[in-house]
């Protein structure tokens, strides 16, 4: 793999550049200081992941960003930020690293691309999400409480209420779907702090992350209302199919199962083939590949690939990819693997799946009227 940083010593010190290149044989890093420089480089040689410093001596950063989109569609782009990113390198950069940037940070964000490359090999897939002109950020509060509740276990209802807080518009829709019929038992919800209270911090975790996912407007073509709607019914089934070790991960990767739909030139799977683009990714695929570049964890991004698919799953028991599977069946209404689910011993547990998604279901139906 290869992997090229851009930046001055003051932001990629050469010790940790140097740290990436011992880590393993197959990765050939670079260095320049110079987006010039950088340029000419990937011009004359395809990478595979670049790793941008927050400011560059002769350009804008995202200048170098737009240039590689343009240039090597395929790379992954990485940006290490300062305190207030400007809103262009949000929107070119696949991922963020804070500064200063950490070690153990770094050499988990270029493993994990790798591994992303070697489920997802598929070079046409890279490329056209590469293109996308206004690809969807990653979830900046959803991933800042992910933090907060990982590093602290004493963070407490007040603390995440106040992190909601800070995006206004996020805090606005967390609080409309608090109050949706699937939360609220018929009461009503004034406050982020009372919301955290009663639903918990899983379940707040979930309604940040759909918040978030379904507030991105690069298609109009799309209902995105129902495709969230459908989304939180999933999320809840799938959370209810695995044990508590597990349900997060289920939860998150149900919730965000057809994300891929909100790109640009995306193939609906479920959709009539002949209203399709014969030659356009799959959305499982596609939404897989971008929570990939966002570092979401690996069992959701398999999941998400192999939704619609579950027996090519790496791991051959019922777990994360298989409750997404008959989670998001039964939430859209389709038919359920039962020959996979009857090879992994929980075909009999399908009646009483599907009886919850019913309940489920009505109360979106409900809402909606």
């Amino acid at each position: 793999m290869r992997i090229l940083f851009v930046g001055g010593e003051d932001s990629l010190p050469s010790a940790l550049v140097a740290l990436v290149g011992d880590m393993d044989d197959s990765w050939q890093v670079q260095r320049t200081e110079t987006g010039h420089d950088a340029i000419a480089r990937i011009a004359d040689t395809p990478q595979d992941v670049v790793v941008v410093a927050p400011t560059l001596s002769d350009m804008p950063v995202a200048t170098l960003l737009g240039q590689i989109r343009t240039l090597r569609p395929e790379t992954s782009r990485i940006a290490a930020i300062g305190s207030q990113p400007g809103a262009r390198v949000l929107s070119l950069a696949h991922r963020f690293l804070p500064m200063p940037v950490g070690d153990a940070q770094l050499l988990e964000a270029i493993g994990s691309l790798e591994e992303l490359r070697e489920l997802l090999d598929n070079p046409a897939l890279r490329e056209c999400i590469g293109q996308i002109e206004k690809l969807p950020s990653p979830p900046q509060t959803y991933l800042a409480l992910s933090h907060a509740l990982e590093a602290d276990e004493d963070t407490n209802a007040n603390d995440i209420a106040q992190l909601i807080a800070g995006d206004p518009a996020i805090a606005a829709k967390v609080l409309q779907l608090c109050n949706s019929a699937y939360f609220s038992a018929g009461r009503t919800i004034t406050d982020l702090r009372a919301a955290v209270t009663r639903i918990g911090l899983s379940t707040m975790r979930d309604l940040v992350l759909a918040s978030e996912v379904f507030s991105h407007s690069a298609r109009v073509d799309i209902d995105r209302t129902a495709m969230q709607q459908r989304a939180l019914v999933a999320s809840q089934l799938a959370r209810r199919m695995l044990p508590e070790s597990s349900a997060e991960l289920g939860a998150t990767a149900a919730l965000l199962a057809d994300i891929g739909l909100l790109l640009p030139g995306i193939r609906d799977e479920r959709a009539d083939p002949d209203t399709q683009p014969t030659d356009a990714p799959g959305h499982t695929e596609a939404g897989a590949y971008l929570l990939g570049l966002w570092g979401l964890p690996m069992p959701i991004i398999e999941a998400v690939a192999f939704q619609r698919t579950p027996a090519r799953s790496g791991t051959r028991s019922f777990w994360v990819t298989g409750a997404v599977h008959v989670a998001t069946a039964l939430a859209a209404g389709e038919a359920v693997d039962e020959d996979y689910l009857q090879r992994t011993g929980m075909l009999d547990k399908l009646e009483g799946w599907r009886g919850h998604a019913e309940r489920l279901l009505g109360l979106a139906d409900t809402q909606a009227a």
